[in-house]
């Protein structure tokens, strides 16, 4: 299987997986809450913030997908880089409030570490091919 082939499954397995999650936290926040990791849920109106993380994720799925399906594949790759820090973002947020280290770690450092592979590989993918230095054509003698 080609590098390309692996990158693009990689990528819209993403893309599928942070739209799902997303639209969760959109459509079912008060059932969606507990997975992120954090230890309680927010008081008062506290919840809205917990729909627009799901707005961020179905946005930030939305990028990837519209950089996949449009063939920009070097842009996809430097995405998945900067989209990345967002679940680098949350892990910390967990962390820093005192929630679940597993799934700081084992949902949203590793979702993060994974999207850095996978744009690095996309970015390596797409490199530019150094061009072989230019030889005199030969000439008739």
């Amino acid at each position: 299987m080609s590098l390309k082939k692996i990158n693009t499954i990689l990528a819209a397995a993403f893309i599928l997986f942070i739209l799902w999650f997303g639209s969760e936290f959109i459509l079912s926040p008060e059932t969606t809450a507990p997975s992120f990791g954090l230890p309680s849920w927010p008081s008062g109106d506290g919840g809205g913030f917990l729909i627009i993380k799901g707005i961020r994720d179905v946005v930030l799925a939305l990028v990837l997908g519209i950089l996949l399906v449009t063939g920009h594949r070097r842009a996809l790759g430097w995405a998945l880089l900067v989209e990345a820090l967002a679940a680098y973002g949350d892990m910390t947020t967990v962390l820093a409030h005192h929630g679940s280290v597993a799934t700081a770690l084992g949902v949203h450092c590793l979702t993060a570490t994974l999207m850095v592979v996978n744009g690095l590989l996309i970015l390596h993918e797409t490199r530019k091919v150094q061009a072989a230095p230019a030889m005199p054509a030969p000439q008739p003698a």
